[in-house]
């Protein structure tokens, strides 16, 4: 397949790109804080409160890889704006039936939505890649994080105070439904549709799920990712609870702790791409390393300075870990479509934050939480094992100049 010269290499591209992926996490970050406020409004119990949390997720799980076979037979383009028109008309019907049951259902409908957005995203970022260089790897999910962890929560809040929770909805759809406008200036590098696209079914589907059968690298990826995203939603769902339960912390304290954390993983996305990402085995087992020294910081530390030391280089470690997996994402997609591995992508992600929740909350209370973190140094150790005695070709092979 043949790439646009210039594509997302073009500063002035590159910037519209990220804008764009900027804008899309900020309609996230928004519709996330809200449907939470507004679940609480309609009185939600804690199981209702839990389902609305999850049912976002689930849809993600659900149309993750119909996505993938979709976006290479539709187009990045027309996909996008597909997904960001049916989200944004979805909030708009959320204030119709004021009942926790009906914002459960709408949830889940906007989350068989949200794989068309990021996959298109991901799909035309991993092509691009290779004339960006692998040092940006990280920049489409930093750019995501801004809107998603940063600015998306502070405007909810203030849209909140200004509409009420039930009053926003209209805004948040619109919200989803600008980016649309943006994305025919940025999406346009990736052809509306490959001739070797499969049409969209069951065996398609089992085809695509059947690269982590056939190919070692993208399966090892995969598992590493799933792993990163674990321990990343493990530490954002758990690390409040345990500083303010266990330490006597305020909420604003947890809260200053968590957004120093996920500062830290957006900027090793944005500034550590050319230190660890590029392949580099030294900067890979560096990042374990650390990865694991953070872990242990976290199960083991009782004092503030310890745990605020822990959560950053536990951010910074995990951030470098990333570029590192959509690295690789981006080279299996060379050989095996972009839009597959996109799709795989969007699969492992989701299931690897909720893997992380499920585990504190089955093994949190028999063995506390805080110790868990000294669980999560298994994997990354198994991978640290594996890379000094028998390096990831993928990691250790030279640079590609773009």
């Amino acid at each position: 397949m043949t790439t646009t010269t210039a594509g997302l290499a073009h500063g002035r591209t590159l910037a519209s790109f990220i804008l764009l992926a900027t804008l899309a996490g900020i309609g996230v970050g928004l519709a996330k804080v809200t449907t939470a406020l507004y679940a609480i409004s309609l009185q939600a119990s804690p199981l209702q409160l839990g389902l609305i949390a999850g049912a976002q997720t689930a849809g993600l799980l659900l149309t993750s890889l119909p996505c993938g076979v979709l976006v290479e037979r539709l187009g990045p383009l027309r996909l996008f704006v597909l997904g960001s028109l049916l989200a944004g008309a979805v909030y708009q019907l959320v204030p119709l039936v004021p009942h926790p049951l009906y914002l459960l259902a709408l949830t889940l409908l906007v989350g068989l939505c949200m794989p068309c957005r990021f996959v298109s995203l991901n799909t035309v970022f991993m092509q691009q890649l290779a004339q960006m260089g692998e040092a940006r790897a990280g920049w489409f999910r930093g750019s995501q994080m801004i809107g998603l962890l940063l600015v998306g929560p502070t405007l909810a809040a203030l849209l909140v105070d200004w509409r009420g929770a039930a009053g926003s909805w209209s805004l948040i759809g619109l919200a989803f439904v600008l980016p649309a406008l943006l994305a025919p200036l940025v999406l346009r590098f990736y052809p509306a549709q490959r001739r070797s696209a499969e049409r969209l079914s069951l065996a398609a589907l089992g085809r695509q799920f059947g690269l982590l059968r056939g190919d070692a690298q993208l399966r090892g990826n995969c598992l590493l990712d799933f792993c990163v995203q674990a321990a990343a939603m493990f530490f954002a769902f758990f690390i409040v609870a345990i500083t303010v339960q266990d330490y006597g912390w305020s909420a604003q304290q947890a809260a200053a702790l968590l957004s120093g954390h996920g500062l830290a993983f957006i900027l090793a996305l944005f500034l550590l791409g050319r230190v660890f990402g590029e392949r580099s085995r030294n900067g890979f087992v560096a990042s374990l390393l650390l990865c694991s020294a953070a872990l242990a910081t976290l199960g083991l530390g009782q004092s503030a300075p310890l745990l605020w030391a822990g959560s950053l280089l536990l951010g910074a470690s995990l951030g470098m870990l990333q570029v590192a997996t959509l690295s690789s994402y981006a080279r299996s997609g060379l050989r095996l479509g972009h839009g597959r591995v996109a799709g795989l992508a969007a699969l492992v992600g989701p299931a690897g934050s909720m893997s992380g929740c499920l585990l504190g909350g089955l093994l949190g209370a028999r063995f506390g939480l805080q110790p868990l973190f000294l669980l999560f140094i298994l994997p990354f150790a198994a991978f640290l094992l594996r890379q000094l005695r028998r390096p990831l070709p993928d990691l250790s092979a030279r640079r590609t100049s773009p």
